[in-house]
Parts: structure tokens; C-alpha cells; sequence
């Protein structure tokens, strides 16, 4: 029997404002870290991300220990009581997709049967959200059946970000807040000062996204025509819109093989482009991506820390993270205290 036990607690930092006296965010998350009714969990997919939560609020990490079976079967246990509590688990299905799903469902069942008062779902990235309807002919639409699978297991309420299609929501029938990583992309792009920026739509789907990012920016839209001619294969078209003589920023919210994002570079540079960025939500990074990256021409591509970076992709000077832990741990805290998440959604 494989063992991995996960028992570590991050204690917070103490802030001032500068004359030795507690911040006043501080004062506010000092009250919530004594608040026994509210606690959050962190299953394997990404640790390090949920930590940064739970310093942002200032409260520990739950305690709780993983182990592993011969044949791979995950044995899940919380170390801590739980009876009445307000719980969070922080848990992306990032690759292994399955694994950490079938980690979350054991996370979310075991807390049931611990009588919790009520467990929401972190996860920053939805596997499975790609299949969200029947584009061919006896296809599942996966997204509906994860939604099915967390709800079941015993999820009171869901927390996303940047969905593959904000209609998911509607699979579930249990309250969903979805948040948007805009405001840390817009933010960073601000600050680099772009000129002759024009935003770019890699494909017709992700256009909502890119003109609210182009809004936000004060630059004009641009789309590319993308024709899938399989999975993970996608063909170009053409450009629509004036890139001629742009700095252009590609705007997307899943790169997996990084072949779109290739060949939409490409081609905004076949049509005058002068400078490519790009932004994603999720690094999904998968096969030949990095290698992809690093090979094409494209300046940097900035990510949120929804998913954690490989090794080969860290190395890799053009990929950029910006810490998405902040926003999430507001829209936990809101939640908690049931005030409003509006603010945070743009």
C-alpha cells in the first residue's frame, strides 16, 4: 500500500498598516480564522494553489490524509471534525483528469458521511467541460455527467473559473458561481503597455471573452476563422479583422497541445501582425505544447496558476503565471459570509 499523507498547515502571516496595528483586512480575515464553522480542504491536483488561498483569507489548510492502494485506488480521510462546518475542497481536474475527479467525488462523500454542514466545490478548471454538447452523432456530453457525478456525491454549491462555456452552469441544480480570471490578465497586459494593441479571438466561441477583454482594454477585436478537423486538430482559415502593423493579443481559455495557438500566431503574422502575447485562464499544457511554444514566435503566454505548471513548462521563459489564489479566496470568503460575488465576476 502506497502512502502519501498530507497533514500540513499554513499559518498566516500577521499584516499591519504600516504603524504596527492590524490592517483592517486583515482584523476582517483574523475573525473568520477563528470561525469554526468554516474550514477548506485540498485534495492532490494542486496544493500549492489552495494554500495560497488560505493565506489570502488567513486561515489554516484542513488537515486530511491520501494514500494509495497497489492497484491505484484512493483512500481518503479527514483529520479533522467537521459536524456543522462550512466546507470548501480545492480541487482542478487537471491532468490525470480522472484520477483527481474520482478524488473530488471521495473528498465531497467523505465529508458527507462526516455530516458537514455544507461542502462547496473549488475547481478552478473543469475537465470535461470541451464535451458539453452532441456535435457528432452518439457522443456523451461529459460536462452534463460530471456535474451529475458532483451533485450526487453530495456538493451543496460549485465554484468555477473561466468555464469552457458558461452554459455549464446550467447542468447543475445546485447554486454555481463562476468567475472569470480577466481581471489579473487585464491587469498584468495593462502594465506592459501594448502599442497598436488589437485583441484576438483565436476562434468564434471564445469571441464573448475577447471582446470583453478588448473592452477592458480600450482595443479593437479581431477574429480567426478555425475550422476542427479532429480532436486536438484544428486548421486556420483565415483572419478577420485588420492586424496589419498590431501588437496582438490572443485571448483563449484552454491551451492544451498549443496547436491553435501556433497556428493563429502564424497567421496573424502572415496578415502584417508585428508583435504576438497571448493569454489563457488554463495551462493544460498537454504533449508536444512546450516544446510547441518554444519553437513558435510568439512572445509570451501568460497563465493563472489554476493548474500547476510541469517541470518542462516552468523552464520555459515565455510562459508566464500570474496567481489567481486572491480572487478565489474573496469569492470564498464572500460566499462564507454570504455577501455578494458580484463584484468579482468582472
Amino acid at each position: 500500500m502506497k502512502t502519501e499523507t498530507m497533514t500540513e498547515v499554513l499559518t498566516p502571516e500577521a499584516a499591519t498598516d504600516g504603524r504596527g496595528k492590524p490592517a483592517p483586512e486583515r482584523k476582517r480575515q483574523q475573525r473568520l480564522s477563528e470561525d469554526r464553522r468554516f474550514k477548506i480542504f485540498s485534495g492532490t491536483a494542486n496544493r500549492v494553489l489552495a494554500q495560497e488561498i488560505c493565506r489570502h483569507i488567513g486561515v489554516p489548510l484542513g488537515e486530511t490524509k491520501t494514500q494509495r492502494f497497489a492497484d491505484g485506488e484512493i483512500y481518503f480521510q479527514l483529520l479533522e471534525n467537521v459536524r456543522g462546518v462550512d466546507v470548501f475542497i480545492v480541487q482542478p481536474t487537471c491532468n490525470p483528469v480522472d484520477q483527481h475527479l474520482v478524488e473530488l467525488l471521495i473528498m465531497i462523500d467523505a465529508l458527507k458521511r462526516a455530516s458537514a454542514g455544507r461542502i462547496t466545490v473549488v475547481v478552478p478548471y473543469y475537465g470535461y467541460a470541451r464535451q458539453d454538447r452532441k456535435d457528432r452523432p452518439r457522443v456523451a456530453i461529459s460536462s452534463k455527467l460530471v456535474a451529475d457525478l458532483l451533485t450526487t456525491a453530495g456538493a451543496n454549491r460549485a465554484l468555477f473559473m473561466d468555464l469552457h462555456a458558461a452554459q455549464i452552469q446550467g447542468f447543475f441544480n445546485i447554486p454555481v458561481d463562476h468567475l472569470f480570471a480577466s481581471p489579473v490578465m487585464v491587469s498584468y497586459f495593462r502594465e506592459l503597455n501594448l502599442p497598436n494593441l488589437t485583441v484576438v479571438s483565436p476562434d468564434a466561441g471564445g469571441v464573448e471573452r475577447a471582446r470583453f477583454f478588448a473592452t477592458k482594454m480600450g482595443a479593437p477585436l479581431a477574429i480567426v476563422d478555425k475550422r476542427r478537423t479532429d480532436i486536438n486538430v484544428t486548421e486556420v482559415m483565415h483572419v478577420i479583422g485588420d492586424v496589419q502593423g498590431q501588437t496582438c493579443l490572443i485571448i483563449d481559455d484552454i491551451i492544451d497541445t498549443a496547436g491553435t495557438l501556433v497556428k493563429t500566431v502564424d497567421a496573424l503574422l502572415e496578415k502584417g501582425a508585428k508583435k504576438i502575447y497571448a493569454g489563457a485562464s488554463h495551462a493544460v499544457l498537454s504533449g508536444p505544447a512546450v516544446e510547441r511554444i518554444r519553437n513558435s514566435r510568439l512572445e509570451e503566454l501568460i497563465v493563472t496558476d489554476s493548474i500547476p505548471l510541469s517541470e518542462e513548462a516552468q523552464k520555459l521563459s515565455k510562459i508566464k503565471v500570474r496567481s489567481i489564489a486572491g480572487l478565489l479566496g474573496a469569492a470564498i470568503e464572500s460566499i462564507h459570509m454570504e455577501t455578494s460575488v458580484s463584484t468579482l465576476f468582472s
